[in-house]
C-alpha cells in the first residue's frame, strides 16, 4: 500500500454554514467508504461575495466556479455542491462521480407567528432571492384573491430567517433541504406542496465532482450515488437545458420515480411563469424508465419533450425570448 492511498483527500467546499454541514456529511460517508481521512477546504466563491442580487449576477455557476478552479488546478481532490447551483453543461474534465440520496425536495415557509401562507395577510412581506419562487407565490396568492409583496434577500439561513425575526418580513421561504441539514428544519411553519410551488430542478440534492482522470476516485465516490435520485434530476436539468435555450423565464422542475419490480414510472412536472405570477405554463409527463436506471436516455428524452411542450404553450414568451 503506498502512502497515497493513506494520505487526506481534499474536499473542496463553501463556507456557509448550510455548504460546511452538507460537505461534512458527504466527508464522514467518504471516510467510511475509503478508510481515508478527509479534510475540508474552504474556497470563497464569487457568489458568497458578491452583494448583488442571484438573479442579477446570473444565479447558476457563481458559487460552482471557484471550486472547479480548485479542483482542475490540484488544490483539492473533489468538492461537494447543490445540485442546483449547478450548470447544466457539464465540462468533460470533470466528473459528476455521485449524486446521494436526496434530501426532501421541497420550499419551506418560515413565517411570523406560526401562520401557513394561507392565512398571510393582504400584502404580506415575503423574503426570497428567487425568480422561480416569487413567479409561483405571486400565482398561489392569486388564487387565493390576494396579493403578496415578494422582496428579494440575500445572506445566509440565520440572516434570512433573521428577517422576520425583526418583523422586517412576514416570512421568508427557504429550501426544506438546507433547513433540515444545519438542523432547523423544524422552524418551518409549513412545507410546501409542489402543487403549488415546484421546486428548482435538482434542488435538495447534492452533487459530488472530480477530475475525470482520477479514475480511481471517480469508482470510489461512485458508490454514494443513488440511481433513483440521479434519474430523477437528469430529467429535471434536461428540462431546465432545453427551456435555458429558448426562454429566460424562471424555471421549476420535479420528477417523481415510482419503482416498481419490473417497471420504474417517472411523473416529470414542469413550471415556467412571469415574475407577478399572472402567468405560468404548467405541464407534466409520464413516462417508463428502464429498471435498472443506468441508462440516461429516457429521463434525457423526457426532459427535453416536456420542454418542446411548454415552449409550444408560451414558456419563451413570458419574459420575452432570449437574445441569441
Amino acid at each position: 500500500m503506498n502512502d497515497s492511498t493513506m494520505s487526506p483527500l481534499r474536499l473542496g467546499t463553501r463556507r456557509s454554514k448550510l455548504a460546511m454541514a452538507q460537505s461534512g456529511q458527504v466527508a464522514e460517508a467518504v471516510r467510511e467508504l475509503t478508510g481515508r481521512p478527509v479534510d475540508l477546504v474552504e474556497i470563497t466563491t464569487y457568489g458568497d461575495t458578491s452583494r448583488e442580487h442571484l438573479a442579477q449576477i446570473g444565479g447558476t455557476g457563481v458559487f460552482v466556479s471557484a471550486l472547479r478552479d480548485a479542483l482542475l488546478a490540484g488544490e483539492i481532490d473533489f468538492a461537494v455542491h447543490s445540485l442546483k447551483d449547478l450548470p447544466t453543461a457539464q465540462p468533460a474534465e470533470l466528473a459528476l462521480a455521485a449524486i446521494p440520496v436526496r434530501e426532501d425536495p421541497r420550499d419551506a415557509l418560515i413565517a411570523r407567528d406560526g401562520l401557513t401562507f394561507e392565512e398571510l395577510p393582504d400584502g404580506a412581506r415575503v423574503g426570497t432571492g428567487s425568480p422561480r419562487r416569487m413567479a409561483q407565490l405571486n400565482a398561489w396568492a392569486r388564487t387565493l384573491g390576494r396579493r403578496i409583496e415578494t422582496v428579494p434577500v440575500r445572506g445566509n439561513v440565520d440572516t434570512r430567517i433573521g428577517f422576520v425575526e425583526k418583523g422586517e418580513l412576514d416570512a421568508v421561504v427557504l429550501a426544506a433541504a438546507g433547513l433540515t441539514r444545519i438542523g432547523r428544519i423544524d422552524e418551518a411553519t409549513q412545507l410546501l406542496s409542489p402543487d403549488v410551488v415546484l421546486p428548482a430542478p435538482g434542488q435538495g440534492a447534492l452533487a459530488i465532482e472530480c477530475v475525470a482522470a482520477n479514475a480511481h476516485l471517480v469508482a470510489s465516490l461512485a458508490e454514494l450515488d443513488d440511481p433513483v435520485t440521479r434519474a430523477a434530476v437528469t430529467a429535471e436539468r434536461s428540462l431546465l437545458a432545453a427551456l435555458e435555450a429558448g426562454c429566460s423565464a424562471p424555471v421549476a422542475a420535479l420528477a417523481d420515480l415510482q419503482v416498481d419490480e419490473q417497471v420504474v414510472e417517472m411523473h416529470l412536472r414542469g413550471v415556467v411563469g412571469t415574475l407577478d405570477g399572472s402567468t405560468l405554463v404548467q405541464l407534466s409527463t409520464t413516462g417508463h424508465v428502464p429498471a435498472s436506471l443506468d441508462d440516461e436516455s429516457v429521463p434525457l428524452h423526457m426532459g427535453r419533450e416536456l420542454a418542446v411542450e411548454m415552449l409550444a404553450k408560451g414558456a419563451a414568451g413570458l419574459m420575452g425570448e432570449r437574445a441569441h
